[in-house]
């Protein structure tokens, strides 16, 4: 059996992780740009389903709004790990045994948090 490690243990290519707070080895700008763009009009949206349930509205009016901001959350998502297996894996994974072990335990362990 695989052990487990907590994803802040994980040696990925992304920092040290000893550090408190760990970034990314490499991020697109465009890409950076694209992210924040949605996170902002997702904000706006989440937002709005808070009007609309304070304002009663028909529920699965609410529902369908709930169903596009979790797609705009899924585009961000795949933004995200494409980033992380290009950059952080790949820089992990060429460091050798240790540092890859910890990627794949970390990358098992973020696949399986989104099939959920």
């Amino acid at each position: 059996m695989a052990r487990k490690l907590p994803m802040a243990a994980a040696g990925c290519g992304c920092a040290t992780h000893d550090a408190p707070a760990r970034r990314a080895v490499a991020v697109d700008a465009d890409i950076k740009a694209r992210n924040v763009t949605r996170l902002r009009r997702i904000e706006g949206q989440v937002r709005g389903l808070q009007k609309m349930v304070e304002d009663d509205r028909y529920c699965a009016d609410i529902l369908m709004q709930v169903s596009s901001v979790q797609e705009a959350l899924r585009a961000v998502s795949r933004e995200l790990m494409r980033n992380h297996l290009k950059h952080c894996a790949a820089t992990a994974i060429r460091k050798g045994d240790r540092e890859a072990e910890a990627m794949y335990d970390e990358l098992v362990e973020l696949m399986h948090k989104h099939a959920r």
